[in-house]
C-alpha cells in the first residue's frame, strides 16, 4: 500500500465515521438539541450547535471528497480539541481520549493534505 492509498483510507474512515456518528445525528436532532447544547464559547446554545454541525458534517464531507481538505480539517480539529479540553475537562481520560483521537487524525489529514486520490488533485 502506498502513502496516497493510506491518506485516502484515513480521509474516508474518519470522515465518514464523523459524518454518520456525530454530524448527521446532530443535524437530524437540531430541534431537540438547540436549547441544551453546550456553549463553551459563550455564543449561545443554538449557534454552538450550528458551528458544531458545520465542523462535524460539512467539513468531513469535504474531507471525504478530498476537496478543500486542509481548510476543512481545521474546524473539525478545533472542535474535537474543544470537546476534549473544555466540554470533557472534568471527565476521566477515557471520555477525553475519544475526541483527542479524532483531533489527532484530522490534524494528520491537515498536515498530509488530500493525497492524489482526491478532487483537489483532479482539479489541478
Amino acid at each position: 500500500m502506498n502513502k496516497d492509498t493510506s491518506i485516502l483510507f484515513m480521509r474516508l474512515s474518519f470522515g465518514l465515521t464523523m459524518v454518520f456518528s456525530h454530524g448527521l445525528p446532530k443535524l437530524l436532532n437540531y430541534g431537540q438539541m438547540k436549547n441544551s447544547f453546550p456553549d463553551p464559547l459563550g455564543i449561545g446554545n443554538s449557534a454552538s450547535l450550528i458551528i458544531t454541525i458545520f465542523a462535524e458534517l460539512v467539513c468531513p464531507v469535504f474531507i471525504v471528497l478530498g476537496f478543500k481538505t486542509r481548510l476543512s480539517a481545521i474546524p473539525i480539529t478545533i472542535t474535537m480539541l474543544v470537546a476534549a479540553f473544555v466540554i470533557h475537562a472534568d471527565d476521566p481520560f477515557t471520555k477525553i481520549e475519544f475526541p483527542l483521537l479524532y483531533a489527532y487524525s484530522f490534524a494528520c489529514i491537515l498536515i498530509s493534505g488530500p493525497g492524489k486520490y482526491s478532487f483537489e488533485k483532479k482539479l489541478n
